[in-house]
């Protein structure tokens, strides 16, 4: 479990096949190597992946690897990612941490598409000394759009973020300074494809009430 309150933003530095059902992925991370253990779950922008090994850095922090099975590859967008590429780090829940954003699985439910971006600068009367802002609009994929609602949350690319606006399978996500600085949205561009997990909440109410149209 996850809270979309990204603590890294890591480097993907090697992807290796197995036999075309298995990638695996290495990491390079500020994370002590000594605070991540084998078999522990950290969601890398978006999905939540297993830690199958791990070790330091002569220049600090550590790298780690995580496995990717078929059904990772082909339900996100972890497919089509190459050596180079910035990658949102988030590990695990501990009991007592703060829930700073909204609960997040690291379950993806689909690939969703940026089709605007919008900079909104200090000309306009926002962000102003504190930088720059943005207003993405999003499209869900088919049969997502049904669970996402003004005000509530999504997570993409593993960031917990509030709905401003639903239109149809568009939505709307407003990002400040903060966010665009420390995760990996701040270069998302029109065209741009992102991992979507929708909030757990509004899931179960859907199937909630789907169940009582069927009367059971």
């Amino acid at each position: 479990m996850f809270t979309g309150i990204v603590t890294d933003v890591g480097e993907l530095v090697r992807v290796e096949d197995h036999q075309g059902a298995l990638r695996r992925l290495t990491i390079h991370s500020a994370y002590e190597a000594a605070g991540i253990d084998l078999g522990a779950s950290i969601a890398c922008s978006g999905p939540c992946l297993t830690v199958t090994g791990m070790g330091p850095r002569p220049e600090g922090g550590s790298w780690f690897t995580v496995d990717a099975a078929a059904e990772t590859l082909a339900r996100t967008t972890v497919g089509g990612w190459r050596a180079g590429r910035p990658i949102n780090l988030e590990r695990s829940l501990r009991i007592g941490d703060e829930l700073g954003g909204h609960l997040v699985s690291g379950h993806v439910d689909g690939v969703a598409e940026v089709v605007a971006r919008d900079d909104v600068t200090a000309d306009e009367g926002e962000g102003g000394a504190w930088g720059p802002t943005a207003r993405f609009t999003i499209r869900a994929p088919a049969g997502l759009a049904k669970f996402i609602a003004e005000k509530g949350s999504v997570a993409l690319d593993g960031v917990s973020l509030t709905v401003n606006s639903v239109e149809s399978d568009l939505f709307s996500v407003f990002l400040i300074p903060h966010t665009l600085q420390v995760t990996t949205l701040g270069a998302l561009k029109a065209g741009d494809r992102l991992n979507l997990e929708v909030d757990q909440m509004a899931r179960y109410a859907a199937r909630l009430a789907e169940a009582r149209e069927q009367g059971y």
